[in-house]
This record gives C-alpha cells, sequence and structure tokens, in this order.
C-alpha cells in the first residue's frame, strides 16, 4: 500500500536533480535539499526463509527547505524485491509513493529542518545483502554492497555522495555470532531462540561500505593500535588459519595511522566471508573472499589494499563514480608503499613492474582514459586503469614532486576531505598547494588522457660521449615527463635524467669509458611501453 504524492512537486524536484546531474560524470539523481544525517536499521533475519523483514530509521537535515527526496530500495518484482508497509514521518504517515525503485517522499510543510523518517518493509534481497552457506555448509548472512547494492535491502541513499552515521539492530536466531559496521553496543537475548546484537558507528559512511557478517564465527581481539581493537572473524573450522592470516593487519593499520593521519572507525575487524570480490573494504568491518584463509599468510598485499580503502575510499570518497581512481589507485599503491616500507625499494619496483604489463595489455583492447565519463553504470567503473593506472600515476606523482612534498600532500589531501567527499581537482589543488607546482598538465595527460608513452629508442658510444635517441610512437597524444636513464659499467648503474618534452630527443651523455649496457627507468618511476 503507498500513499498519494503531489506529483508536480516531483516533476519540478527531477527536472531540478536532473540539470545538477548533467555537471556530474555519473548519472545518479541527488536529493537537491536532503541531506542524511543518520540511519538506524532494525532487521530481523530467521532461518526458515530468506525473507526479511525491516524497520529503518533515517534522520534527515534539509538545507534548503523542505524540498521533496528519494530514497532507493528495488521494490518486489517475483521472487525478490521489497514491499514497503509504511512509511512515516515521526509518528504520522508521511506522504509517499514508491515507485521505480525509489521511495519519494514528501515532506510536511514545516519550518522544521531536522526530520526523522521510519520505512517498514520485508522481502527476499537478490543482491546486497548474501544469504547463503558457507563453504563449510553453515547458513550465513553477509553484507555486500559495493558499489550500489545497499538498495537491495537497506532503503538508502545509495550513492558516496551523502554519507552518515550508521546502527545496525539485527534479532537473529541466538546461534549466531554477529559482527557488523561500528562498535557493538548490545548483546540482548530475547527468548524465543532469538539474541539482538547491536553496532553503532558515529562517522558517517556511504552505503557502498556498510556491512552485516551473520553467521557462526570464531573472533579473536588481534591487538589494539592505538586504542582502535582489531580484530579477526573466521569460520571456526579456519579458527588458527585465520587468526594467523589475518594478524598482519594491526601492523598494517599501524603504518598508515602514522603516515597518513588518524584512523576514522570505531574498529578494525576483519571478517572471512561471502563476497563477489577479492576483498570489500567495508568501513571497519573488511570482508575478504572465504579462501583467502589458509594458514600460509599469503594475503598480506590484499589485507594492505583493503586497509589502505579505510583512508581512501571509505573516509575520503569519490565523489562521483568516474572519479574511483580516488578510491581504488590510491588503495593500489597504498598497498604497495606498505610493502615497500616493510621488504624495501626491489618490492616496490616488482609490483609496479606486474601493474606496468597488465596496463599495456588492457589498452591494447580498451583505450580509454582512467577518468572515463562514457561510463555510466558503477558496475563499470572498475578497471585495470582505475586500479594499477591510477596507482601508477601516484607512483609518478611521487616522483614528479619528491617523497617528502608527496606525502605532505597525501597528509594534507586526507586532512582535507575526511569523512567527506572528493573530485580529482580537489587532489590536484592539495598537491599544488603544498609542492608549489602548477600540476594540471601531470594530471591531464595521466588521468584525462588515455594511453600511455610508447618510446622506441637505441644508443651509441663514440668518442667519449653516449647517444640515445628517443622517440614516441604514439599518435593521439605527446606525453610531457622526466625520464632516468641508467647506464651500467663494472657492475655499478649510474642514473642520468632528461626531460622528454617532444615526440623525438636526442641526448647525449660525456663518458669517458663505453658503457656495459644503457636502460630506461631502471628505477620504475615511468609508466611507459618499450618498443
Amino acid at each position: 500500500m503507498k500513499k498519494q504524492a503531489h506529483y508536480q512537486h516531483f516533476i519540478f524536484f527531477l527536472f531540478l536533480m536532473i540539470g545538477l546531474c548533467l555537471k556530474a560524470q555519473d548519472t545518479y539523481l541527488r536529493n537537491t535539499s536532503a541531506d542524511v544525517q543518520n540511519y538506524v536499521f532494525g532487521l530481523t533475519l530467521n532461518d526458515e526463509s530468506n525473507k526479511i523483514k525491516g524497520e529503518a530509521e533515517i534522520t534527515v537535515d534539509f538545507k534548503n527547505g523542505t524540498t521533496p527526496f528519494a530514497l532507493d530500495l528495488i521494490a518486489k518484482s517475483g521472487t525478490y524485491g521489497m514491499n514497503v508497509s509504511g512509511v512515516f514521518e515521526g509518528d504520522q504517515p508521511a506522504n509517499y509513493s514508491y515507485e521505480g525503485n525509489k521511495i519519494k517522499i514528501v515532506p510536511t510543510p514545516s519550518e522544521e529542518k531536522n526530520r526523522t523518517y521510519k520505512v517498514v518493509y520485508e522481502g527476499i534481497p537478490e543482491r546486497g545483502l548474501v544469504i547463503d552457506t558457507t563453504k563449510f555448509g553453515q547458513r550465513s548472512f553477509f553484507g555486500d554492497n559495493w558499489p550500489n547494492l545497499a538498495r537491495h535491502w537497506l532503503p538508502s541513499v545509495d550513492h558516496p555522495y551523502d554519507k552518515a552515521t550508521i546502527e545496525f539492530r539485527i534479532k537473529a536466531p541466538a546461534h549466531y555470532d554477529v559482527v557488523a559496521t561500528g562498535e557493538k553496543i548490545e548483546e540482548s537475548y530475547l527468548g524465543n531462540g532469538l539474541k539482538l546484537t547491536t553496532y553503532k558507528e558515529p562517522a558517517p559512511v556511504a552505503m557502498k561500505v556498510v556491512t552485516i557478517g551473520v553467521t557462526k564465527f570464531a573472533s579473536k581481539l588481534l591487538d589494539e593500535v592505538y586504542d582502535i581493537p582489531v580484530s579477526a572473524w573466521v569460520y571456526p573450522e579456519n579458527r588458527l588459519e585465520g587468526f594467523s592470516d589475518y594478524g598482519v593487519a594491526t601492523k598494517v593499520l599501524k603504518y598508515f595511522i602514522d603516515n597518513i593521519g588518524p584512523y576514522s572507525y570505531a574498529k578494525l575487524a576483519n571478517m572471512q566471508a561471502k563476497t563477489q570480490w577479492g576483498g570489500l573494504e567495508n568501513a571497519g568491518t573488511i570482508a575478504y573472499f572465504e579462501n583467502s584463509v589458509n594458514g600460509k599468510n599469503e594475503v598480506e598485499g590484499l589485507i594492505a589494499h583493503e586497509i589502505a580503502h579505510q583512508w581512501f575510499g571509505n573516509s575520503a570518497s569519490e565523489n562521483d563514480w568516474n572519479h574511483v581512481w580516488l578510491s581504488e589507485g590510491f588503495a593500489t599503491y597504498f598497498a604497495i608503499l606498505y610493502q615497500e616500507s616493510v621488504y624495501g625499494n626491489e618490492k616496490r619496483k616488482e609490483e609496479l613492474e606486474l601493474d606496468r604489463k597488465q596496463i599495456i595489455d588492457y589498452y591494447l583492447k580498451n583505450p580509454s582514459p582512467i577518468v572515463d565519463p562514457s561510463i555510466t553504470d558503477p558496475m563499470n567503473v572498475l578497471s585495470v586503469n582505475t586500479y594499477q593506472k591510477g596507482g601508477w600515476v601516484l607512483n609518478m606523482l611521487r616522483h614528479e614532486i619528491g617523497d617528502e612534498k608527496f606525502w605532505e600532500g597525501i597528509r594534507a589531501y586526507y586532512k582535507a576531505f575526511r569523512n567527506s567527499n572528493a573530485l580529482t581537482f580537489d587532489f590536484r589543488k592539495i598537491m599544488e598547494e603544498v609542492s608549489g607546482e602548477d600540476l594540471k598538465a601531470f594530471f591531464q595527460q595521466w588521468i584525462f588522457t588515455k594511453g600511455h608513452p610508447e618510446i622506441k629508442w637505441n644508443w651509441s658510444y663514440n668518442k667519449k660521449r653516449l647517444q640515445i635517441n628517443l622517440e614516441q610512437l604514439q599518435k593521439h597524444h605527446i606525453f610531457k615527463f622526466p625520464l632516468e636513464i641508467g647506464v651500467k659499467k663494472d657492475g655499478k648503474i649510474t642514473i642520468y635524467q632528461t626531460e622528454m618534452d617532444a615526440a623525438l630527443k636526442n641526448f647525449t651523455i660525456k663518458l669517458d669509458d663505453k658503457p656495459d649496457d644503457v636502460v630506461l627507468d631502471p628505477e620504475s618511476w615511468l609508466l611507459f611501453e618499450e618498443k
């Protein structure tokens, strides 16, 4: 049953939202005034069926008048989707409609800028909440929202631009263990075989990275890092292996806090889970694929990647899906930076060379830039471009402005956009302010232009002169970049640098003796393809 809405209000509302979205690069229709401040999701789970019952309380601030707004929720169609039995504004029935997988609410006329709405619903989610059995046959419920699948089970603004604090109140059969986004504030046995578990996260989070995990778990507090509890939640059958494999999370967390800035969330739980991804960076409650646990400590890089997301992607989030490299490229490179800190510079080079090959191979089939406005479905924004190439851009930026300014800029960027949202321009602006350099051309060619330098080259030695001839072969754009040249002699390498600012460049180095060999970019600072 749904209440009749004032449709003329919505026509104006939708046109206004469409106008605003034309300025953005993804197609999500944003609420113009309503800003969600807090969600309380009351969920009832059972063992008899996959149907869930929900009561969601959504607290909204109206910034520019109490205009109509919309929440995402996939409606029942066939087996899957949600039926809404009521929407309330405070204690009174709200003026709403439910169509097109949107709950569209017209607030009552009032000067009150802060309102709480309640949505009562039930149904079987097709996605978002994975109701399945673990690899050991135990029934389980796992939130798996990325990128916009929360709408299958949680009425919400299912886009990272609107973050809110969150509380989960989960009623489930008492034999289950429950972990979720936030800090556990209640665990109560209700009788009749039910248990209520409540988690509350005081930091604002995007719906793409909120989660629950409900199954039989073995859990352990691994350590506390600057008063942040770090825990492992694994299947009981994997208890010892999981505690061992996830133990490195404490070291990773400390590295990022020390080098980037404060951690935003109530805890850091590392959870073995049913997920469509290798890892999913849920805020404070990371999900890792089931077979990540084997006792061999082989997932340190993955753990570093997902923990890096707690800063980049979760706390400082992209404001537009097409800028997701600010999440994935950052997590890719900061996982490399962590490994470099542990295993040395050769590890950085090794990881980047693996990524270089993937970037080159990907470009042959997908000649597109990192920020690609032609992509309209957020399910399609993830690629080698947004992960590996985005990471390589950060590596080149680090070399461009130097280690000290790079880290200073990273800390300034995180401080400015912690618990908020940013676009590529925002990151560039901060790095320019810190470095004192104009980085417009750098970002334009590496982020917004497709491809990379394809370099054909040769060298010769004559009359104490080393002659190096360089040519960019790609036709669509002439890249400009610093290029290091390594000259090898008697087991030692000397590095020289030239500025490549044209399609052709001839470079001469005075040398007393003929080199044993000459190599381009011996320290892996430039993304290019050697022809």
